[in-house]
């Protein structure tokens, strides 16, 4: 399925303040993979919002970026520690390779 949608968001979580979860609900995603940047600021607090919204969360560590290592690994051990699926992206391209997705 084809779906691309723009999001204007004003805060780190990009569910807080847009229509994000009720756009992913309406077309019945429940896997998010999550890239980006700051991973410690909007990364790191959308996973661990979607995870609280029951999404299954892929956080992609090679396809985020912070200002320092520390920061960045800080980020995905808190997430490893219970919110998201820690993977580099070449995981994630075989994960959807082998799904219905794709």
């Amino acid at each position: 399925m084809d779906y691309d949608a723009v999001l204007d968001k004003n805060r780190y979580n990009a569910f807080h303040g847009t229509s994000l979860d009720e756009s992913l609900r309406s077309i019945k995603i429940q896997e998010l993979i999550i890239t980006g940047v700051l991973t410690n600021c909007c990364c790191e607090t959308t996973a661990r919002d979607a995870f609280v919204r029951d999404y299954r969360v892929f956080f992609a560590g090679d396809a985020t970026a912070t200002v320092n290592e520390e920061l960045h690994l800080a980020s995905l051990k808190n997430l490893a520690f219970g919110f998201a699926h820690i993977m580099g992206t070449e995981q994630i391209c075989n994960y959807l390779k082998g799904s219905e997705y794709i």
